[in-house]
């Protein structure tokens, strides 16, 4: 079984398209365990068993249950309007964002928008921001300064995954990260 796929899945779902496996997600983007499982054995054999096991192995922190495990919902994500319930949080000085070398030119002119997303996310360490930034090729790493964003008065969230979430991060907090990535860091 390829819990990757599945997951993979799930997350289209719960973050993009509920009506692929006939579900929908409530204003705080909870879905139905049962009604999830329904919609994607339609097209993956899964159980409650399985997905409790993807919740609890994904090493992105993708999904959370509530308390009875009855609702799951992704963490954060969404290009779908729902309200995860994401508390304001106090960043630290500095954030991370990790993109490809192709959207560069955008985002120097533009700053990092969230595109399709609700939010722009950003990492809390380089290391993280450059395995990000791989997936879009040859990757590049912002510093964002995010302790100057907030006194100007622009929010930041912070999921349950520990991803940092903001709307938009204009051209003039970012700079280039230039100090070498070791193994180490991160961890």
């Amino acid at each position: 079984m390829d819990l990757p796929r599945i997951s993979r899945y799930i997350s289209l779902i719960l973050r993009h398209k509920p009506w692929v496996a006939g579900i929908t997600l409530d204003h705080h983007g909870w879905a139905d365990v049962e009604e999830l499982l329904a919609g994607v054995s339609k097209k993956y054999p899964i159980d409650k068993g399985i997905l409790e096991e993807i919740v609890r192995t994904d090493n992105k922190q993708r999904y959370s249950f509530n308390e009875n495990k009855t609702k799951i919902r992704a963490n954060q994500g969404h290009s779908i309007p729902v309200d995860v319930e994401l508390h304001v949080v106090t960043p630290p000085p500095i954030l991370y964002h990790g993109t490809g070398e192709k959207y560069t030119d955008s985002i120097e002119h533009q700053g990092l928008l969230p595109k399709s997303r609700l939010y722009v996310h950003l990492s809390g360490d380089a290391m993280t921001a450059r395995k990000v930034g791989q997936r879009h090729g040859r990757s590049v790493i912002y510093n964002v300064a995010s302790g100057e964003m907030a006194k100007e008065g622009y929010t930041f969230y912070r999921s349950v995954n520990g991803v940092w979430l903001t709307k938009k991060v204009p051209p003039r907090f970012l700079t280039w990260y230039a100090a070498p990535i070791s193994d180490h860091e991160g961890r």
